[in-house]
């Protein structure tokens, strides 16, 4: 029998570089290797999604755990999943500023320096950004509901808040939604898993709306954040009250695979739930990954002046009852430009308006 060497279906080679990485000497000594070699790297495509992303991928299982701090002391331990992982264990820099999304956390830390409430936080994940925003309304008193059924997150979640010695927070493992005490099931992969139906024997979470929780807690809301893989407008529709009474801030995800904004991003049924609320409403350009953004204006673009053309891709908004708190030097208003920041793409369209 002739054995045939070629490796055309790629598994020889994953299966190799798994088993490289099973040395956690070695694998930290190639992530570098090919952290440091994406300089020198030209492809008309993104360097890392193309190059140095897969192969980093293929040396970690699911199982794989990392600690990483920031420079402000911030330290958190995380499992080796999907891209925020990865991209933030290839930080440019040891101790970078942020986990993920530059100018979505820099606008979050922003809105919550003076917050006239508690922050609630759909899909907390293993902190990347909820962590950031306990240590800025710690020293107000302020405290921080994290809601994250992914049951594996959930336990980083906890312990991040424990290695920071943050006590200003409530964790649970149910969902946001319209209704309260529904059955639901993640489907999907970890920070990809969206929410849908459980049957009776299935494993399963319960959700809760925010209307519910704040009465029960008796809560005052300064600001909600939702990033729950197509859930965002059952979650609002279910903090009616809670959006009439405090009026908070909203940050939340818009993906075409879950919104159609086939008519114009201010006429989905999200964005007109809040502009009849009496918001305005904007996206927040930023790269969806890690990247230094240090001393750059957080870019938004106002819901009807955004460019919308490209692949099937999703992004953050913000929705604020007075945008007048947006005058101000660490924020830019611009118009008819992507809300997706990208190295590889047109400058005109997905840098910033200022440059790099």
């Amino acid at each position: 029998m002739v054995i045939d060497p070629r490796d055309l279906d790629g598994k020889r080679l994953q299966k190799a570089l798994y088993l490289l990485g099973r040395n956690v000497s070695l694998r930290r000594q190639l992530v570098d290797f090919l952290k440091n070699s994406e300089a020198f790297l030209e492809i008309e495509g993104s360097v890392r999604d193309e190059i140095t992303g897969p192969i980093v991928d293929a040396l970690h299982d699911e199982q794989d755990i990392y600690e990483k701090s920031l420079s402000d002391g911030a330290r958190f331990k995380f499992l080796f999943r999907t891209k925020i992982a990865r991209d933030f264990l290839m930080s440019a820099d040891e101790h970078p500023s942020h986990v993920w999304e530059p100018q979505t956390t820099k606008l979050l830390l922003g809105l919550t320096s003076d917050i006239n409430g508690d922050v609630i936080v759909g899909g907390a994940y293993f902190g990347d950004q909820a962590v950031l925003i306990a240590k800025n309304i710690n020293i107000s008193g302020k405290c921080i509901h994290c809601f994250e059924p992914n049951l594996d997150q959930a336990k980083m979640l906890k312990e991040n808040f424990r290695m920071n010695e943050l006590k200003n927070v409530r964790i649970n493992t149910l969902g946001l939604w319209a209704k309260s005490d529904i059955r639901m099931k993640l489907a999907g992969f970890d920070s990809f898993a969206s929410a849908v139906r459980a049957d009776a024997e299935e494993d399963c979470f319960k959700t809760v709306t925010i209307d519910d929780y704040q009465k029960q807690l008796g809560l005052k809301v300064g600001l909600i954040q939702l990033d729950i893989e197509g859930a965002e407008f059952g979650a609002l529709q279910g903090a009616s009250k809670t959006i009439a009474r405090f009026k908070p801030h909203i940050v939340f995800e818009v993906h075409r695979d879950y919104v159609d904004w086939s008519s114009g991003l201010e006429n989905t049924e999200l964005c007109k739930l809040l502009i009849d609320s009496g918001y305005s409403v904007f996206a927040i350009r930023d790269f969806n990954s890690h990247f230094e953004m240090v001393g750059k204006p957080v870019e938004l673009i106002p819901v009807d002046k955004v460019y919308l053309q490209g692949p099937p891709h999703g992004f953050n908004m913000v929705a604020v009852q007075d945008s007048a708190i947006f005058i101000n030097n660490m924020y830019r208003i611009v118009e008819n430009v992507s809300p997706k920041l990208l190295l590889h793409k047109d400058p005109t369209l997905h840098h910033p308006t200022d440059g790099f």
